[in-house]
């Protein structure tokens, strides 16, 4: 839990995010968008299993990384999910750039990120600044990560790629999360939908016995 977690900069934040929904026109949109770093690797999780029996998983030797900037839509779940050299403010532009893209006929596309020094940068604040441009960032609180929807799906993303999953090339491991990503998600929605919500609550630090 962070130190610096502010309540009543949560609280304002949810209030504003449900207000925006509740007086949305047909013709805007919501997504939440982030930038996730896997890395080529077994994530050893616990397992039911006779206690007589030894469980081993298998691991790779490499720790590539596979960058993501991404952003879902919760209504839908539709994903724009781009591969990147370097997460950076360019690579948020063609993020921004593809979220448009894919609504032709949305008037406004509201976009909530986190406050990464890229998503603020210089060259995202003049693209933003163009004429014509449907694209409305809105920041979370810093130091709140449960207040980012998208959050939730690179959790589910790992419990179904990366635990207790060995894949023996790099190129095996980024096909099998960048296909989960943007073609699994999407079409099982239905499955998925209650574990990736924009069902937020305040986290108060006061409310919890903190072990130093």
């Amino acid at each position: 839990m962070s130190r610096k977690l502010d309540p009543e900069k949560q609280a304002a934040f949810i209030k504003a995010y449900e207000d925006l929904l509740n007086h949305m026109d047909a013709d805007e949109a919501v997504l939440f968008a982030d930038a996730v770093h896997p890395t080529h690797a077994v994530r050893p999780v616990g397992c039911w299993g006779p206690k007589d029996i030894k469980v081993a998983v298998e691991q790779t030797s490499g720790r590539q990384r596979l960058n993501i900037h991404g952003a879902i839509d919760l209504e839908t779940g539709q994903t724009r999910m781009l591969e990147a050299a370097t997460v950076d403010a360019a690579s948020t532009i063609m993020l921004l750039m593809a979220i448009e893209a894919r609504y032709p006929g949305m008037r406004f596309v509201h976009v909530f990120l986190d406050n990464a020094r890229y998503h603020h940068a210089k060259l995202v604040q003049a693209w933003l600044a163009r004429s014509g441009c449907r694209i409305q960032l809105h920041f979370i609180p810093a130091y709140c990560p449960h207040l980012n929807s998208i959050e939730r799906l690179w959790g589910l993303m790992h419990r179904h790629i990366t635990h207790n999953k060995c894949y023996s090339t790099f190129r095996e491991f980024s096909t099998a999360m960048l296909t989960f990503l943007r073609e699994e998600v999407p079409k099982n929605w239905h499955n998925y939908c209650d574990e990736v919500t924009d069902n937020f609550r305040v986290i108060n630090p006061t409310e919890f016995r903190i072990i130093a």
